[in-house]
């Protein structure tokens, strides 16, 4: 059973993260999750690299305690795509899957060489229809 993190952030103090909590808590007990932890950034503005739930959502990345971070949409991660993939990078070398429940994305560190091949049988396909790709579909 994997372990997941997740990850809530409002930007104003009025807005409440329980209606994100609510939606991640199903999806992990759908998806057969164990939450051992939830991070909550309350009244931060997304454009902020420096958030203590982050920030120690991150330490306890290092530390190994959780396999996946689960967030309720990407700018609530991050609103900027550089801090988006820094922190997404991070995770990456960590070994640690990124889940957003809206909209659906799913990356995990095996997810590049996937893409990659993907993309090397469309170029070949559009190159040359004709060829047969049975080599590169593995």
């Amino acid at each position: 059973m994997k372990r997941a993190a997740l990850y809530l952030r409002v930007s104003t103090l009025d807005q409440h993260p329980e209606n994100q909590g609510c939606d991640l808590r199903q999806l992990a007990e759908q998806r057969g999750w164990t939450i051992v932890q939830e991070y909550t950034d309350h009244g931060f503005s997304g454009a902020r690299a420096r958030r203590p739930a982050l920030d120690q959502l991150l330490a306890d990345a290092h530390q190994n305690k959780f396999d996946i971070v689960v967030v309720w949409a990407c700018d609530r991660l991050a609103r900027s795509v550089r801090h988006f993939l820094e922190v997404l990078d991070q995770l990456h070398h960590l070994n640690i899957e990124f889940v957003s429940f809206r909209p659906a994305l799913r990356y995990h560190p095996g997810l590049r060489q996937r893409v990659r091949r993907r993309r090397q049988r469309q170029t070949l396909r559009r190159r040359n229809p004709q060829r047969r790709l049975w080599h590169l579909d593995r």
